[in-house]
């Protein structure tokens, strides 16, 4: 096989490469144009999907000049050959893919930008070393080799960006509010029109001026044009818009609010296409700039061919720009990670507290005490018609809402969050600078968020452990973006083309993998949705009944299956069955944290059907916390290889698992039949098993005092005992809650 037609090969693996890059990337990024128009309910999920469909498509045929940085933004052109490029750009290529896939399966919005430059450095770097390595020269040249002044801008344009977006967000959301409040239905008759033409001006501005230098479409006449009348074309958009809008509102009753927020939408996607086009199809259309050159060139030696050619203009073909783009419209309407990765953003920026995805934490819970401390402070020292007067523009008052309707926020912050970001990234594109979309749209969010008053202290401490972490993300994807990517480029430099071969088969099986484990889990999340949406004032009970069925039924196995894997020091079985129950404890996690939802569902007047419901879910909760006391200590005591316990003891904790087993069956039983006349029968056995854990526990002690067994044997047996006495308790507390509520429905 011939030198071009092994080249040939490797620029079409960068450009399937670049395919998945599109799919992957899109995934992660629908967040940033999607989350403000689904998270305000401005339109039909369908509408606002076509919307920033056409976005996308014509956001592409301006990220023409954005191309540029990928071909010599991070690297000198001229100092590396052809085939060393190659390697560079696979390098880049592979390992994003891979990068950007386990992040969607996370559900964590990262950065393409942030993934796609560490990568292009990381792989530059070892490339460099490598070959300053193989030809002697000195390693403090590596300076020569790495645009260093382009890449320091960059990055601390995108550290920048991330201060910026959070500062102008919450700035213009606090503005924002104080002039149109929470019940903005009087002010927005009024002034709705002028704040619609402000926000729609401001994005014609900086997409249509500030854009049409990178757009491919456009000769340079029609540019220069644009340029010259740009003050014109803003007072007279201005104008315009605000009259149109107005008109419109008055004789149609237009909701200027929801048409403000879809063409922010339509903005945003623009933008987000224009910027972060790059991050996907920038390296390989680099790779074929650098194949063609090559061929061009008539030499048949790789090596020794240099790619200055890189470090001119090159123009990008439109057609190229509009293919990428239809990939990504059918990636934003197919992926369904897209969707997990946007509830992400949504749930940190809600209105409304509830169900929290994170949890507390150190530094979080610091931020809140300083920030209520400032706040009282300041309340102290402003007057008070001043005080009352905040107060009433930040009052939200919550209107009934069913489920359907209700939003995230509302149409104001909504329509910030939109202008601010398009504007700032739109902004940056002209200055062909590669800035985070994903940065950007996340923290002009948190901003909003913040000043809207979101962050209450119902919720602060657990958004800002969100926000944090989502941060911490960033950081740690441009860690393993440049280490990834310096080690994939070594192994190819090292190994030789097979190498791209077997790093592309990882690849696969990696993103293989993370589909599997994202259906799995997005089952689970159905299951759970469905079972929450199913549960009526009329089937309250029967739906109980099926979760406690479900539960007694799952714990008989897990009990055995830990009993036995401790008993023959089955490490894998323990394993499979602690996963197990990590999974039965998350959904009676989930069913506790959404139980003030359900009980909404409810009609007014069923107090006791509530009570019976909490009771229930309680228990469950408490069950799963026992069963798991039982199962993670067994599983860590042979994962850690302590020594086994005695055949005493083994004999002791499967007569327990017997006893339980058939108690456990009782109360099915009982529960299924409404034989709730034998629920003595179940307490006698529930006074039995008291029993023999007391003479167990007694047992354990004589053997503690005679040395027969260890610190860590004393530990795992007596806690398994105390917790499968609890589990107990709790089993029959459960059957009780039952038959109580029989009894109240039947009088």
């Amino acid at each position: 096989m011939d030198v071009y037609t092994i080249y040939s090969i490797l620029v079409g693996v960068l450009f399937l490469l670049a395919i998945s890059d599109l799919v992957v990337g899109v995934s992660n990024d629908a967040v940033n144009f999607l989350v403000s128009a689904i998270g305000s309910k401005a339109a039909p999920f369908w509408v606002i999907m076509i919307i920033a469909s056409v976005g996308i498509l014509f956001g592409v045929t301006f990220s023409d000049g954005m191309m540029e940085v990928a071909r010599k933004s991070i690297f000198h052109p001229d100092k590396f050959m052809f085939s060393e490029i190659m390697i560079l750009f696979l390098a880049v290529m592979l390992t994003d893919i891979i990068l950007l896939d386990t992040f969607n399966t996370l559900g964590l919005p990262t950065s393409t930008t942030v993934s796609i430059v560490f990568e292009l450095l990381g792989a530059a770097v070892a490339v460099s070393l490598l070959k300053m390595s193989a030809t002697g020269e000195a390693y403090n040249n590596l300076g020569s080799y790495i645009n260093t002044n382009k890449a320091i801008l960059i990055i601390f344009g995108i550290l920048l960006s991330v201060i910026v977006a959070f500062s102008v967000g919450a700035m213009v959301q606090y503005i924002a509010r104080l002039f149109f409040s929470f019940q903005y239905e009087k002010s927005y008759k009024y002034f709705g029109a002028i704040w619609g033409g402000v926000a729609i001006t401001a994005i014609t501005y900086f997409i249509l001026i500030k854009g049409a230098k990178g757009a491919s479409f456009m000769n340079d006449d029609i540019k220069t044009l644009i340029k010259e009348n740009a003050l014109s074309i803003i007072f007279y958009a201005f104008i315009g818009w605000t009259i149109l809008l107005q008109l419109l509102h008055w004789f149609f009753k237009f909701n200027i609010l929801k048409f403000t927020v879809l063409v922010g939408t339509f903005a945003l996607a623009m933008a987000f296409a224009g910027n972060d086009l790059v991050n996907f199809i920038g390296v390989p259309l680099a790779g074929l700039e650098s194949y063609k050159s090559f061929v061009e060139s008539g030499t048949s030696n790789p090596e020794s061919f240099s790619m200055g050619g890189l470090s001119g203009k090159v123009k990008t073909q439109t057609t190229y720009l509009l293919i990428a783009g239809m990939v990504m419209v059918l990636t934003l309407w197919l992926s369904k990670k897209a969707k997990t990765v946007t509830e992400t953003s949504v749930n940190l920026s809600r209105q409304d507290s509830g169900d929290e995805r994170f949890g507390s934490s150190l530094f979080a819970r610091a931020m809140v005490r300083s920030a209520i401390n400032f706040s009282t402070k300041m309340t102290e020292i402003l007057p008070n018609q001043v005080n009352t007067f905040l107060s009433s523009r930040f009052e939200n008052v919550k209107k009934t809402k069913t489920d359907e309707e209700a939003s995230a926020f509302d149409l104001i912050r909504a329509s910030v969050n939109l202008v601010v970001a398009s504007v700032l990234i739109a902004f940056a594109t002209s200055l062909k600078l590669p800035l985070s979309t994903t940065y950007v749209t996340f923290m002009v969010a948190m901003g909003t968020s913040l000043a809207d008053g979101a962050w209450g202290r119902e919720s602060a401490v657990y958004r800002i452990t969100g926000v944090i972490t989502v941060i911490g993300g960033w950081f740690f994807t441009a860690f393993v973006a440049f280490t990834v990517s310096f080690l994939i480029a070594s192994l190819i430099f090292k190994f030789g083309i097979s190498m791209v071969f077997v790093v592309l088969a990882i690849a696969v099986f990696v993103i293989v993998r993370s589909k599997v484990y994202y259906k799995k889990n997005e089952q689970e999340k159905q299951e759970d949705i469905i079972d929450d949406e199913e549960i009526k004032d009329e089937n309250v009970f029967e739906k109980s009944v099926e979760k406690v069925t479900k539960t007694f039924a799952t714990i008989k196995i897990i009990y055995k299956q830990t009993i036995e894997g401790l008993a023959k020091e089955d490490r894998k079985l323990l394993k499979k069955t602690h996963k197990e129950v990590m999974s039965f404890n998350k959904k009676a996690k989930h069913m506790k944290d959404h139980i003030d939802q359900t009980i909404m569902k409810l009609n007014e007047d069923s107090i006791e059907t509530a009570h019976y419901y909490v009771q229930v879910v309680d228990y469950l909760r408490e069950i799963g916390h026992a069963i798991m006391f039982v199962t993670r200590p067994a599983y860590e005591h042979i994962e850690n290889n302590h020594k086994p316990l005695v055949e005493e003891q083994i004999a002791d904790l499967r007569m327990i698992s017997d006893e339980i087993a058939d108690m456990l069956s009782l109360i099915l039983r009982i529960i299924k039949k409404e034989r709730f006349e034998e629920v003595a029968d179940a307490i006698d056995k529930k006074d039995a098993l008291l029993a023999l854990f007391a003479k167990l526990r007694k047992n354990q002690i004589k053997r503690i005092k005679n040395n027969e067994v260890g610190t860590k044997n004393s530990m795992l047996y007596l806690g398994m005992l105390n917790e499968s006495k609890n589990l107990v308790l709790y089993s029959i507390n459960l059957l009780k809650s039952q038959r109580d509520f029989i009894i109240y429905q039947e009088s």
